[in-house]
């Protein structure tokens, strides 16, 4: 029964050293350069949204738009300073970008989510070239 006893014991004091490290998420470029502005702003400049729920003193709004057809160049393999073979070829893509924004009671953007993405032109997310840039 000692055994038992200094055993959990031991366990417990192990245990409580152990702590958890909250991981810090980075923002996206999306979340940096609309969460704390009007919500007006964003719909004047991208458009209304598609639709909105209301949830007590916030509301969710889904806004789809950035429709564009792009052109993404050929990727070639580098290999001492000079192009390698070719990775992908060139195509052309349909791009376009969901999000949803809840806002709070003052309309402003408490949090922005990415719903639908896709690879832009210039990197892995067209909606951070599209809703990013200034």
């Amino acid at each position: 029964m000692r055994l038992r006893i200094a055993l959990l014991a031991g366990l417990s004091i192990a245990l409580s050293a152990c702590t958890t490290t909250p991981s810090i998420a980075t923002k996206s470029p999306v979340e940096t350069r609309w969460v704390g502005q009007s919500a007006g702003i964003f719909f004047a400049k991208f458009g209304p949204p598609l639709s909105d729920v209301s949830n007590g003193s916030s509301t969710t709004y889904t806004w789809r738009g950035g429709y564009k057809k792009a052109k993404i160049p050929a990727k070639y393999e580098e290999k001492d300073g000079k192009r390698g073979r070719q990775i992908s070829t060139a195509r052309s893509a349909s791009l376009s970008c969901t999000v949803q924004l809840t806002v709070d009671s003052n309309y402003k953007i408490s949090s922005i989510r990415t719903v639908s993405d896709r690879p832009g032109v210039n990197g892995p997310s067209y909606c951070a070239e599209f809703l990013a840039s200034e």
